[in-house]
C-alpha cells in the first residue's frame, strides 16, 4: 500500500494519550525466554508455557538444548548458540521444538545477547508458533499485493478521519499523490462535492460499525475535473482482535461505464414514456391553441425548462398575407410554458401576441428550411438570433439560458411553425437524442395542428354560411324581439339551427325556430332552404299546422332529411298565439307577474317523416308576457336529465327581471358550456303594453 510506512504519521506528541495495545502480538502468541551463558533457562514466561506446555518449574535451571530441541537438530542449534555467544550477533531461525506431550512444534526463534550490571551475559529468546507466523505472513503478503495492484481504490482513515494509507488506484482516482494524503483530513485532500462519502456518513459507520456498501455518487475529481464520473463507495470500520476501533477503510470503484449504460437505458425509457404521453395528450381536440398548449405541457419540464410554440400568422388565416421571400416572418405565439424560469417565459412571448422575425433569426430559418436547429452551447451572440428583441436577449442571458433547440412544425412537406425549447441552470445541453425526441413530438403536434387548421377553415365557412342565412329581424310594432345564435364550442361541426320573425297580414307575426338534424355545410344549406320555404309559406297566410305539413314534404327531399321546428303565429288583436310543433321541445311562457311554464303542446313528428298530421294549439299571449323558443342545444347535455335542464331553464326565466337581450345572455351563460357539442338558436318575443 502506498504510504504504508506512514501509518499513524504525525499522531504522537508529548502528552498524547496512551493507546490500548493492538492485539497483533496476542494473535501471534509471542513467548519470551532467557538463558544464561551456559545455555540454562533462567526466565520462562506464561506464553512459553502456552506454546510448549512446560511450566516454569519444569524448565528453570535446565539446559534449553537438551530439553527443547529435537535430537536431530541439537548439534545445529548448539552450533548457532555458540556462534552467537562468540560474535554477539543475533540469530534467528525455525526449529522443531519438543512439546511437553512429546510432540514436535515448529517454532520461530529470535535470539539476542543481553548483559547485566555485573557483566553477566544472557541470551534473550523470542519465540512463537511458526505456523501462525507463516499464516500472518501469507495474509500480509496477500493483502499488500492485492491492495497495491487492485483496480479498486482503497484508503484507510484513522478515528479522526485522517488518511493513514492509500493504494495506487486511489491515488489515480483522486488525482492526488499518496504523500499528500497521509496525515491530512479527507476534506483537506478533496474539495467538497467529490466522491468521498460525507463526513456524517463516515462518522456513522465509525460509531455504529454498520458498513455502508455500494453507495452511488456522481462527481468530478482533480484527476478528471472536466467530466463527471460515477462511483460506488463502500465504508467499513476497522477493529483489531481485541475490538479496539482503529479507523475506517473505504473502497472506491469507478462505475462510470455502467452508470452511462444505465442512464442511457433510463433515458430511452423516459423518451418512450414522453412520446407515449404526447400521443395521449396532444391533439385531444381540434382547437389550435389547445393543441399547442398540450405540446408545451408535455415538453416542460421533462424535455426543456422553457417551451414556446409559434405559428406563421398566415397559416392560421388564409386571408392574411404570406411571408415574402427574404422578408420578415410574422408569427403568432400560441403557447408558452416555463418550469421555473418565469422571467424567461415572459421574454419569449405572450399567447396571441404577434412577433416579427427577420430572415436571420433562428425561428425564421427553422421554418424556411424545415430543419431543426440545435445550439448546444448558447453564446451571447446566439441570444440575439434567438430572442425577439435585445431586451428579451438580455433577460434570457440573465436567467442562465445556455442551450436552445428549434424544431419545425410541418405537415404535407410544408413548415408552418416552430417549437422553441430552452434549457438553463444545471440542466445538460441539448443533444442529438433530444432533437429526435422533440422532432417526434413536434411531428405529431403538426399533424394535429394541420387537422385543426383544416377543421377551423371548414367550420368558419359553415358559420359564415349559416350566419348569412339567418335573419336580422326588425321587431314589428308592438313587439319586443331578442334573438341569439351560438355555434358549437367543440370539435363538432356547425349545425342547422335557425330562427326567423316573419311579418304577416292584419298585424300578425310568425315566430319560427328550427333545427336541421346533422352538421356541417350540408346542414347549414338545408337550414337555408327550409327558412326560405317557411317564409314563403307564411306569406300565403296558411295556418301553422298547414305550414308544417308543407315543410314536412319539402324536408323529405333534402339532405339531411329530418328537422324539428316550432311555428307560432301571434295575433295582437286577440292577444293569442297559435303554435304548432314538429318534434320540437316545448316553448316556455312567462306570463306577466306569474311563474314561467312549459307549454303543453302536441309535439308532432319531426319534419321529413311524412304522413302524420300536425296540430296547432292556441295560447294567450298578453302584453308583458314573454314567449321563449329555443333549440335542443340549449338544454340537452350528455350528463344531465332533460327534465332537470328544463327546470333550470324556467328558473333562469323566473329570476331574470331584465331586458330580453339580457335574458338571452343569462340563458346562454347559465345553460351553455364552452365545450357543448351542439349549436343553439333562441328567440324571445314579448308584446308591449298598448296605450
Amino acid at each position: 500500500m502506498s504510504g504504508a510506512g506512514s501509518f499513524g504519521a504525525g499522531r504522537d506528541s508529548p502528552g498524547a494519550r496512551l493507546e490500548r495495545p493492538s492485539g497483533v502480538l496476542d494473535t501471534l502468541g509471542v513467548a519470551v525466554v532467557a538463558l544464561d551463558a551456559a545455555g540454562r533457562i533462567v526466565l520462562w514466561g506464561p506464553q512459553a508455557e502456552e506454546l510448549l506446555g512446560y511450566s516454569a518449574q519444569d524448565v528453570l535451571g535446565r539446559h534449553a538444548a537438551e530439553l527443547l530441541v529435537d535430537d536431530r537438530y541439537r548439534d545445529l542449534a548448539v552450533g548457532h548458540w555458540e556462534q552467537m555467544m562468540e560474535t554477539g550477533r543475533a540469530w534467528a531461525g525455525v526449529f522443531p521444538a519438543r512439546h511437553k506431550d512429546g510432540s514436535s512444534r515448529l517454532v520461530e526463534f529470535r535470539n539476542s545477547l543481553l548483559s547485566d550490571e555485573q557483566a553477566g551475559i544472557y541470551a534473550l529468546g523470542v519465540l512463537t508458533d511458526a505456523s501462525k507466523v507463516r499464516e500472518v505472513g501469507w495474509d500480509v503478503a496477500l493483502a499488500v499485493q492485492l491492495i497495491a495492484q487492485s483496480p479498486i481504490g482503497l484508503d484507510v482513515l484513522d478515528t479522526d478521519l485522517r488518511f493513514v494509507a492509500v493504494n495506487p488506484a486511489m491515488e489515480r482516482m483522486h488525482g492526488v499523490p499518496a504523500e499528500d494524503h497521509i496525515g491530512r483530513g479527507f476534506r483537506e485532500v478533496l474539495p467538497s462535492g467529490t466522491i468521498d462519502a460525507s463526513e456524517a456518513a463516515l462518522r456513522e459507520v465509525l460509531a455504529t460499525g454498520r458498513p455502508q456498501v455500494d453507495k452511488y455518487t456522481v462527481s468530478r475529481t482533480p484527476a478528471d475535473p472536466d467530466n463527471d464520473h460515477a462511483w460506488s463507495v463502500s465504508v467499513y470500520r476497522l477493529e483489531d482482535p481485541n475490538g479496539q476501533i482503529l479507523g475506517l477503510a473505504t473502497s472506491l470503484v469507478d462505475v462510470t461505464d455502467r452508470h452511462v449504460a444505465i442512464t442511457a437505458a433510463a433515458q430511452a425509457r423516459q423518451r418512450l414514456a414522453l412520446i407515449a404521453e404526447g400521443s395521449a395528450r396532444i391533439g385531444s381536440t381540434l382547437d389550435i391553441k389547445q393543441t399547442a398548449c398540450e405540446l408545451a405541457d408535455v415538453a416542460v419540464p421533462e424535455l426543456a425548462d422553457v417551451a414556446v410554440v409559434d405559428v406563421l400568422d398566415s397559416a392560421l388565416d388564409e386571408r392574411r398575407p404570406a411571408t415574402p421571400d427574404g422578408g420578415p416572418a410574422i408569427f403568432r405565439t400560441l403557447a408558452v410554458k416555463a418550469a421555473h424560469l418565469t422571467e424567461a417565459a415572459r421574454a419569449v412571448g405572450t399567447v396571441d401576441e404577434l412577433v416579427r422575425y427577420d430572415a436571420d433569426r433562428l425561428a425564421a430559418q427553422c421554418v424556411q428550411t424545415g430543419q431543426p436547429i440545435l445550439v448546444a452551447r448558447v453564446q451571447e451572440w446566439d441570444l440575439a438570433r434567438i430572442a425577439r428583441d435585445a431586451g428579451a436577449a438580455a433577460c434570457l442571458a440573465g436567467v442562465g439560458i445556455h442551450s436552445y433547440l428549434a424544431i419545425p412544425l410541418a405537415a404535407h412537406g410544408e413548415a408552418f411553425g416552430v417549437l422553441g425549447l430552452m434549457r438553463g441552470g444545471s440542466q445538460p445541453a441539448f443533444t442529438a437524442d433530444d432533437v429526435t425526441l422533440a422532432g417526434e413530438l413536434a411531428g405529431r403536434t403538426a399533424v394535429s395542428l394541420d387537422n385543426a387548421r383544416l377543421y377551423q377553415s371548414v367550420r368558419n365557412t359553415a358559420v359564415t354560411l349559416q350566419r348569412s342565412l339567418l335573419p336580422r329581424p326588425t321587431p314589428p310594432p308592438g313587439l319586443e324581439i331578442a334573438t341569439r345564435y351560438q355555434p358549437a364550442g367543440t370539435s363538432t361541426e356547425i349545425g342547422g339551427d335557425w330562427f326567423d320573425v316573419i311579418p304577416l297580414a292584419r298585424d300578425r307575426t310568425a315566430f319560427v325556430v328550427g333545427d336541421v338534424m346533422g352538421s356541417g355545410i350540408d346542414a347549414a344549406a338545408a337550414m337555408g332552404r327550409l327558412r326560405t320555404a317557411t317564409a314563403t309559406l307564411a306569406g300565403l297566410d296558411l295556418p301553422p299546422a298547414q305550414v308544417l305539413q308543407h315543410l314536412d314534404r319539402i324536408t323529405a327531399d333534402l339532405e339531411p332529411s329530418l328537422a324539428t321546428c316550432i311555428y307560432a303565429e301571434y295575433d295582437p288583436h286577440s292577444n293569442s298565439c297559435r303554435i304548432a310543433a314538429a318534434g320540437h321541445l316545448p316553448p316556455a311562457l312567462t306570463p306577466s307577474g306569474r311563474p314561467s311554464e312549459l307549454l303543453d303542446l302536441p309535439s308532432g313528428p319531426p319534419l321529413g317523416v311524412g304522413g302524420v298530421p300536425f296540430e296547432a294549439t292556441t295560447v294567450p299571449l298578453w302584453p308583458g308576457d314573454q314567449l321563449v323558443l329555443y333549440t335542443d342545444g340549449l338544454v340537452e347535455t350528455r350528463r344531465d336529465a332533460i327534465d332537470a335542464r328544463l327546470d333550470l331553464l324556467l328558473g333562469v326565466l323566473d329570476g331574470s327581471g331584465c331586458s330580453l337581450e339580457e335574458t338571452c345572455d343569462r340563458l346562454l351563460d347559465t345553460l351553455r358550456d364552452p365545450g357543448d357539442h351542439d349549436d343553439v338558436a333562441i328567440l324571445i318575443a314579448r308584446p308591449e303594453f298598448r296605450p
